[in-house]
């Protein structure tokens, strides 16, 4: 029985495993499209490897896919270092394949000449293809390998934050090197626009109301927010400081659509009552994140 168990396990972990090489290829297309089709033809280097890419692409005349993977080089030998060679396995397949999409997609006619569409439309695909290379649980090399090593030390900054901060610096060097401040410009567009999608692929929007209600009708209140809106419920013990009096505190968290309604139920039960509401920013647990995924 054990036996069968086991095989079943390893069975489904390689089927996962698998799956997570598909995601990574298209992953790896989509970001490859978002630079050969829209960035690089534009002149536009939004940050990161890539960008560092774009910029020597008009000095030293190597295609931009290739210089990528040669400059990840050696940021690969820190990532075996500090992550060992399990997962950089998965980060070189992924950043070989990228490259090589990169490769072939600035090959092709560029989809736009317009700038600031290709800043936007550039800039979201980027996005999509390292947010699902993240979830797949790789990245593409370059930055993500840094921005990865500074989430272990710094967990309370999003992805897209720290890449943020890293890409201004290639955003600033390509405008002195193209001499051309318009088109820094427009990169940095982009590079805002990667790190909004990055953090809502990433993340998701966890944006939510964290609702307190002091009442003395507390269980009619909490009997109708558990029928109508089906959402969870805690009590907390509290006590008036000048009254001494006890009253059940009602804490309860909802998705945002649900707030109006939540205090029209207050209002309606007991127009009396002392209601806070506030925004949670990430929620864990049942009906939300899991707590135990890996931190992106």
């Amino acid at each position: 029985m054990a036996l069968e168990v086991w095989k079943n396990t390893d069975k489904h972990r390689g089927i996962r495993r698998v799956a997570d090489y598909l995601i990574m290829t298209l992953s790896s297309a989509i970001y490859g499209m978002a630079v050969g089709l829209f960035l690089d033809p534009n002149m536009l280097a939004p940050g990161g490897v890539s960008g560092i890419a774009i910029i020597l692409n008009r000095v030293v005349k190597v295609e931009t896919g290739t210089l990528v993977f040669l400059m990840n080089i050696p940021i690969f030998l820190f990532g075996v270092w500090k992550f060992g060679i399990r997962m950089m396995i998965s980060t070189m397949y992924s950043t070989f394949m990228a490259s090589t999409f990169i490769n072939l997609f600035a090959r092709q006619p560029a989809v736009t000449k317009e700038p600031l569409l290709a800043a936007l439309v550039g800039g979201a695909l980027a996005a999509l293809g390292l947010g699902m290379t993240f979830r797949a649980g790789s990245t593409t090399g370059g930055t993500d390998i840094i921005v990865k090593y500074l989430r272990e030390k710094m967990p309370y900054l999003k992805t897209g934050t720290l890449m943020l901060g890293l890409d201004t610096l290639v955003v600033t060097t390509s405008a002195v090197v193209f001499g051309d401040v318009e088109r820094a410009l427009y990169a940095g567009i982009s590079v805002g626009v990667t790190s909004f999608v990055l953090d809502l692929v990433l993340y998701g929007r966890d944006g939510a109301k964290l609702i307190y209600i002091i009442s003395d009708r507390s269980e009619r209140i909490s009997k109708r927010l558990l029928e109508e809106l089906d959402v969870g419920v805690t009590y907390l013990e509290g006590a008036g400081a000048y009254s001494g009096k006890e009253k059940q505190v009602i804490f309860c968290v909802m998705r945002k659509p649900l707030s109006p309604r939540a205090e029209t139920i207050v209002k309606e039960e007991d127009p009396q009552a002392f209601l806070i509401v506030t925004n949670a920013t990430e929620i864990f647990g049942e009906g939300y994140k899991s707590y135990f995924g890996e931190k992106l």
